[in-house]
């Protein structure tokens, strides 16, 4: 398996700062693409990179959050009305995954949730404590203080030689450390620059750890309206929509 390439399909917050789409990462792999994290702009962003959502076979959630899953009701329809899927698709996510997003596709369209999908639809609960290895890639997932009511997770994605880390989204924990080590690239949330909470990352706390992280690259997303207004403040990289990295 080749190296994957990393689209940045949504890099803004959940009120689409700056216009940004939300969370939606694309591991570019064809026949066998990864997306991490599904937010509801998906399709759009999807198709203003010119980017056919058919090879993607596996979709990964960090957690129930709908600007990290309300796209994938869209993705169904899209698969059963625009290009008819036949080949199962896999939604890997912390416990209870089926039944959140089943609750999901029932709330946004409950008669096309009633219905037989052309494809079957495989839910994968993983935990901390559970690697998985599908398509060639190895996954990991470690716990990152975010939710309350269901975990948080962070990934580890290992493919071709080369390791990719996300927060996911996190607030401050030395945690981060272990896993980011000798990464390849690192796609780290920051959310805020003055504001500081305990559920999500600041610019300033995440400058003052850069070179702990360990990590060959490191990239901001998820970014909030606070960091876009201090964008010339900040001297690490930032993600954009549509930006690609080739591992």
């Amino acid at each position: 398996m080749k190296s994957d390439s990393v689209v940045f399909l949504g890099s803004g917050d959940a009120f689409s700062a700056g216009g940004r789409f939300q969370a939606a990462y694309l591991f570019q792999n064809e026949p066998d693409s990864l997306l991490l994290d599904c937010g509801p702009g998906v399709l759009t962003s999807l198709s203003r990179n010119k980017i056919s959502p058919i090879p993607i076979n596996t979709i990964l959630l960090t957690h129930f959050h709908g600007d990290h899953f309300a796209g994938l009701p869209f993705l169904f329809l899209y698969y059963t009305y625009v290009e008819p899927r036949t080949a199962p698709l896999r939604i890997v996510g912390p416990p209870s995954v089926g039944a959140r997003v089943m609750q999901l596709f029932r709330a946004m369209y409950a008669d096309s949730a009633e219905e037989k999908l052309p494809f079957d639809l495989r839910f994968i609960e993983i935990t901390p404590e559970k690697e998985l290895l599908l398509d060639g890639r190895r996954i990991d997932c470690f716990h990152v203080p975010h939710t309350e009511s269901s975990p948080s997770y962070g990934y580890s994605i290992q493919s071709a030689g080369k390791r990719v880390v996300f927060s996911g989204d996190s607030g401050w924990t030395e945690h981060l450390l272990r896993h980011t080590k000798g990464a390849d690239l690192f796609i780290c949330e920051c959310s805020f620059f003055e504001s500081r909470f305990d559920m999500h990352l600041d610019y300033p706390r995440i400058a003052e750890n850069a070179g702990r992280f360990g990590a060959k690259r490191i990239v901001l997303t998820h970014l909030g309206q606070e960091v876009l207004q201090h964008q010339n403040e900040i001297a690490m990289e930032m993600a954009f929509d549509g930006m690609m990295i080739e591992l």
